[in-house]
């Protein structure tokens, strides 16, 4: 396989990672007020993606794959809200741990890397366009 080729395979495995990440992202934003239906149950866990390379055997290229999408284990924030009907006893309930701010860094990051990809993909086409019409000449 020609490079421009592989160069575009590479970044179209970018594109379709971040976009999973930016999935991924949007459900946690979607969810960061999602509480317990009952008094004392748990809310929304916050997901975690990771990636890891592929070697692609065809064009000897390493892409990028989802690895896994997990749940972050860290601890809920608790707030006093007695009229939840998910407040324990003393009137707490569990918040979701999710970061709208960290949320929104991530969303940026996975953003920018789709697009970085997109004009490798862009550039790789306009390459291959200009050497078939030097061919052409």
């Amino acid at each position: 396989m020609d490079p421009l080729t592989a160069a575009m395979k590479v970044a179209a495995s970018g594109m379709t990672a971040q976009s999973e990440r930016l999935r991924v992202v949007s459900e946690n934003l979607a969810n960061s007020q999602s509480t317990g239906r009952t008094a004392g149950s748990d809310p929304y866990r916050r997901k975690t993606i990771t990636f890891s390379a592929e070697l692609d055997r065809v064009s000897g290229a390493s892409t990028v794959e989802v690895a896994d999408i997990a749940r972050d284990p860290s601890a809920f924030p608790v707030e006093y809200q007695p009229g939840n009907v998910a407040a324990d006893g003393k009137g707490y309930v569990k918040m979701p741990n999710v970061n709208v701010l960290v949320e929104m860094a991530d969303m940026r990051e996975a953003n920018r890397g789709y697009e970085a990809n997109l004009q490798v993909i862009k550039q790789a086409r306009d390459l291959i366009s200009m050497t078939i019409d030097l061919m052409r000449s």
